[in-house]
């Protein structure tokens, strides 16, 4: 994969973190640099970390699915990406106000379950890892920084289109790999 690729996965799976981002800035009387510093930290570090074990899982069942990987990569990427448009269009949820770790790391750890199925993907399509997961978590820390300020002044407005974005962006990949691995156009 490309690295335009890559970022484009790091952009849809850095949705969710996005919108709870956005949530947070919400909930913020007085915004800090600190805020958006330690939602960008909690859910870039989440982000990359969970393709990390996805990938590890996923070379351990490479030789056993390699026949039908694409497949794999396209029914999670498309499964993700339909959970992101359904929870797109459902009511919004409430805003924890804390940043504390007890806040902060059930958050992250919900918003990057994704990128762990994304992790095994990964590994079917031979991708460096390591460049991966920095794109994913650099892209993912930017964004959630970006949504902090941007809940901060705007409010939920953003929250459900940005989680629509995302599993648009990810339904695409997975028809992308699909499409390329079955040789359709080429």
């Amino acid at each position: 994969m490309s690295f335009l690729e890559i970022f484009f996965i790091g952009i849809g799976l850095s949705m969710d973190a996005f919108a709870v981002s956005i949530c947070k800035g919400l909930s913020t009387r007085k915004l800090q640099l600190k805020h958006a510093l330690i939602c960008g930290g909690y859910f870039g570090f989440f982000q990359g970390f969970m393709p990390l074990i996805g990938y590890l899982l996923g070379v351990q069942l490479k030789s056993k699915i390699e026949s039908i990987d694409h497949w794999i990569a396209f029914i999670l990427l498309a499964l993700i990406g339909i959970n992101m448009i359904k929870e797109s269009f459902e009511d919004e949820e409430s805003c924890h106000t804390e940043f504390s770790p007890k806040v902060m790391i059930p958050l992250a750890i919900a918003t990057s379950i994704d990128a762990l199925a994304v992790g095994v993907t990964f590994a079917f399509l031979d991708v460096h890892i390591v460049s991966a997961i920095c794109i994913i978590a650099i892209t993912t820390f930017i964004i959630s920084m970006i949504g902090v300020k941007i809940g901060h002044v705007f409010g939920t407005k953003y929250k459900s289109k940005a989680e629509l974005a995302g599993g648009i962006i990810l339904i695409c990949m997975g028809i992308k790999i699909l499409v390329e691995h079955l040789h359709i156009f080429g």
